[in-house]
């Protein structure tokens, strides 16, 4: 750990610590089953040509010895493809004068790009910056260059920082994200509150799995951070498996697997809502109206298959929009359009007013659910704009459209996140509204969003086959498991005795002997 005078001069309010997120000093060595968890493996069963390519990516490294902050390419299977910054300059080879190999950056690179254990595993070319080059000469000037790199990764913390100091490194990650469209993936730390720069409003901070790395909210103003979770030894490890999927979703975006608007589709705002729309809930998640994520898992555990999913259920518009009192009530509209597809996302823009007669804004989004149980799960995000302090403050809002009744609701005024869970939904008519306040305070009239929605109806069919029984259940969404009990009523459901699915042709099957003994069986996600 060092103290970095250059940084020290941009932020004189404290003496700032660089630390690398690492709980151990070896990575997760089941790589196969990180890539399960995480939904990349049934990923790549279902989908070709996506692994990165035509993406820029950059990882940025703090330093774990003298000058030893870098990835030695010959090791990453993509020799030719790596350019190097730091303040003694920069080369394009590998060994060259400007740092040297860091066991550290290698692991990161490990679960991010690299062939044997990656996730976007040929991108056209990798930016490896020394951390403290990349803040001090690339984020934190006013008007800051252009790296071009779409996705940033950040496998390490600034320690130690003040509110206010945490508040200037956050802004200057959100300008510079906003101003070229740049994700940042930071990881959140391994203990103690959330760290910048994953505080950051614009970008993902990623924790581990397993619930024992850093926690929200952020000290500034209680936001909700962090935003996603991936399995890994400390969160130097499980941020890469969240930055190579965000590559590898922006390849498909950019191809058109989302549809004709690939602008859209490429948005950061809607790589984000898709990643965090996609994640599966753990056992122990939670969130509230105020608080729209977990404070350990976030939107929960990375599933890089339901996120690529719901992008290519493609792009819906909201049916109509209306205005009403600012402050007032927003029931539905009763307009009889509907969304054509129960899965899906929109990039769109919401226009209230701040005039002395302010108003409110909403776009309302209809479903038709029939016939079936349902799980619900929607996420709407939006940037902090440019250079500016606050955000505009947007909600979510499901409504029954039966009888006018709130069934949900995400209203968090600091979060620029809402998100929205329910895992027994009825059938019926739905109102989604993405709503916008009005008023004095807000930062502007507009405000473009990205909403990814899911209303999937799971259900679990048993048949014969000989002497067994056969469980099975699409593949959309993943993260459902069969779980059985001998006992009716039904309690004390597990699945330690069931056999593992089966993939074939979109559809989960698990297979038991049948017995003469009474077996009851569900399908069910560990956090609903």
């Amino acid at each position: 750990m060092l103290c970095h005078p250059s940084l020290m001069n941009i932020l004189p309010l404290s003496c700032v610590v660089l630390v690398v997120l690492v709980a151990a000093l070896f990575p997760d060595v089941a790589v196969s089953q990180n890539l399960d968890l995480t939904g990349v493996t049934l990923f790549r069963a279902l989908t070709t040509n996506l692994d990165g390519t035509g993406i820029r990516v950059a990882q940025t490294e703090a330093m774990v010895g003298a000058n030893a902050w870098e990835v030695d390419s010959s090791q990453s299977g993509l020799p030719g493809r790596f350019s190097y910054y730091s303040s003694a300059g920069s080369a394009t080879v590998y060994p060259n004068s400007v740092g040297s190999s860091s066991w550290h950056a290698q692991l990161v690179a490990t679960n991010f790009y690299v062939p044997l254990g990656g996730v976007a595993t040929n991108v056209l070319h990798v930016d490896n910056f020394g951390a403290m080059y990349f803040y001090n000469y690339m984020v934190s000037p006013t008007t800051p260059p252009n790296c071009n790199d779409s996705i940033v990764n950040q496998s390490w913390i600034f320690n130690g920082l003040d509110v206010s100091t945490q508040r200037q490194v956050d802004s200057g990650y959100d300008n510079y994200a906003a101003r070229y469209n740049t994700l940042f993936v930071s990881g959140a730390g391994n203990g103690g509150p959330v760290s910048a720069p994953s505080t950051c409003y614009n970008g993902i901070a990623v924790a581990v799995c397993d619930g024992t790395s850093s926690y929200g909210p952020t000290p500034d103003n209680g936001r909700s951070k962090p935003d996603l979770t991936a399995p890994g030894f400390g969160t130097s490890y499980s941020t890469p498996y969240v930055s190579g999927s965000a590559a590898v979703l922006l390849q498909a975006a950019l191809r058109g697997d989302g549809g004709s608007d690939t602008n859209s589709a490429a948005d950061i705002r809607t790589l984000k809502a898709l990643l965090l729309n996609g994640a599966v809930k753990p056992i122990g998640w939670t969130n509230s109206s105020s608080a729209p994520l977990d404070t350990r898992y976030g939107a929960g555990i990375l599933n890089l298959f339901n996120s690529y999913k719901e992008l290519s259920f493609g792009k819906y518009p909201f049916i109509n929009s209306d205005l009403v009192a600012s402050g007032g009530s927003h029931p539905p509209s009763g307009a009889t359009g509907t969304v054509n597809a129960n899965n899906g996302w929109d990039f769109n823009s919401i226009v209230s007013t701040q005039a002395s007669n302010s108003v409110d804004a909403v776009n309302h989004y209809y479903f038709n659910l029939t016939g079936a149980v349902y799980t619900a799960t929607a996420t709407l995000v939006w940037n902090r704009q440019a250079n500016q302090n606050s955000i505009n403050n947007l909600g979510l809002f499901l409504y029954d459209t039966t009888n006018s009744n709130l069934i949900a609701q995400s209203t968090s005024p600091v979060d620029n996140v809402q998100h929205i869970f329910l895992p027994r939904l009825a059938a019926g008519r739905y109102d989604l509204q993405v709503w916008k306040a009005g008023g004095a305070n807000i930062v502007s009239t507009n405000e473009s969003y990205a909403l990814v929605w899911s209303f999937p109806a799971p259900m679990l069919t048993v048949g014969r086959a000989g002497a067994n029984v056969t469980l099975s259940w699409a593949v959309y969404p993943a993260g459902y498991a069969v779980e059985a009990t001998t006992k009716y009523p039904a309690t004390g459901w597990g699945t330690n005795n069931l056999p593992g699915p089966v993939f074939t042709t979109g559809t989960n099957t698990v297979t038991v002997p049948a017995t003469a003994a009474r077996q009851v069986f569900r399908l069910q996600q560990p956090g609903s």
